[in-house]
């Protein structure tokens, strides 16, 4: 397999297309390949702060350009992708913004035996929803920083395999005075993967994670350690299905002695069933502790995610998606069930466009009464590419 076709597949997940019928071309830049797209919306907010009273409503105009620099040797391939996500609020122009991302992605293959694949990657967003503070009229606003690595010792068809990986990741909020500050953090994760070929393209798989979670603030009692161990399997295109379940435990052990430290069941499962080329069932499951926010501890999050997409012609395509989260705050009284479904058709007239027309819905019912709300965002789009 091309090592570009690799790190296209590794990149699925953050290089988001409108549809599949997108079929973005290249040119050729000095020896490599360079892909530019562009997403434009309109979008209507019924709830963009998520608030239980006052709501606030608008319409929001989205520009969404990405460039996408490409490059293959023999044994390495290399991508460098920046995308830009200017979204202006018409009725509020303090919720107005623009994210920035940048990433750089690459596969080292030294032999048969021995590959690296490692990533870079920095994100300046600001987010609408779930602020600390909405009186303020202020976004949450910060930076994110990771890098990555994952070196992998045996051949992909081989009867053993065995991954050892590193993943930073550095959170600084850029609101005014102290808000947020709290929520600086450091965190180095550090793992192993076994796995062992069972037959066909079906492996097991043991996991060892252990991650250190930092904070900024020297006065603070959230600083902790995650360790986990993980049992399951991976398999692709095995009966018209193909994914990975990961079954185990975690547990979070804080550095103050102030902060309970807590074990629970631990799963990442997602799963794909193709009964047909044209149409894919995708099921996301996942329980696992997310670091503490509002006073919480750590946030005990528990989120199923089950996607139908469908082509119904050459040009007419649709996603319907169900989500269910349960989040519950540890060491404080708030629990929170959020519900979220969505649908979006798309017609592809072109194969460099496509016309989307989309509508999502959020509930989040909380213990806390302020933290409950419903929000509906109806949103039509044009994606285009070369």
């Amino acid at each position: 397999m091309k090592l570009t076709t690799i790190l296209t597949a590794s990149l699925a997940g953050t290089l988001s297309t409108a549809s599949w019928a997108t079929d973005p071309q290249h040119i050729d830049l000095a020896g490599f390949e360079f892909t530019p797209t562009l997403d434009v919306g309109e979008s209507y907010d019924s709830n963009y702060r998520g608030l239980s009273d006052n709501v606030r409503s608008s319409w929001v105009t989205s520009i969404n350009p990405k460039f996408l620099l490409s490059a293959e040797t023999r044994n390495t391939g290399y991508q460098l992708e920046y995308e830009i996500n200017d979204q202006n609020y018409h009725s509020d122009d303090n919720a107005s913004h623009t994210d920035q991302h940048l990433r750089f992605r690459s596969i080292m293959e030294f032999n048969s035996r021995n590959r690296l694949r490692w990533n870079l990657g920095y994100h300046r967003v600001e987010e609408t929803t779930d602020v600390r503070d909405p009186d303020d009229d202020e976004n949450d606003k910060y930076n994110r920083g990771v890098a990555g690595a994952v070196y992998t010792y045996g051949t992909q068809t081989g009867l053993n395999q065995i991954d050892f990986g590193v993943n930073y990741e550095s959170i600084r909020y850029r609101n005014s005075g102290d808000l947020n500050e709290d929520q600086d953090r450091d965190s180095t994760m550090l793992n192993t993967v076994w796995y062992h070929r069972l037959g066909g393209s079906a492996r097991s798989l043991v996991e060892l994670r252990h991650t250190i979670n930092q904070y900024v603030l020297s006065n603070s009692d959230r600083d902790s350690t995650d360790d986990a161990a993980l049992f399951g399997a991976t398999w692709d295109a095995t009966a018209k299905t193909s994914g990975t379940v990961r079954l185990g435990a975690q547990r979070k052990n804080f550095d103050s002695s102030t902060r309970q430290d807590y074990t629970s069941p631990m799963w990442e499962v997602g799963v794909q069933w193709e009964p047909r080329t044209y149409s894919i069932v995708k099921l996301d499951t996942r329980r696992s502790f997310d670091e503490g926010e509002d006073g919480a501890s750590t946030v005990e999050d528990t989120t199923t995610r089950l996607g139908w997409e469908h082509e119904w012609s050459a040009f007419i395509s649709s996603e319907l998606f169900y989500r269910y989260s349960e989040r519950d705050y540890k060491a404080t009284d708030r629990k929170d069930d959020r519900t979220g479904y969505g649908l979006e058709l798309t017609y592809s007239p072109l194969r460099w466009a496509d016309v989307s027309l989309g509508y999502r819905h959020t509930e989040n019912d909380s213990s806390v009464r302020e933290k409950s709300y419903d929000r509906n965002i109806y949103q039509l789009s044009l994606s285009l590419s070369l």
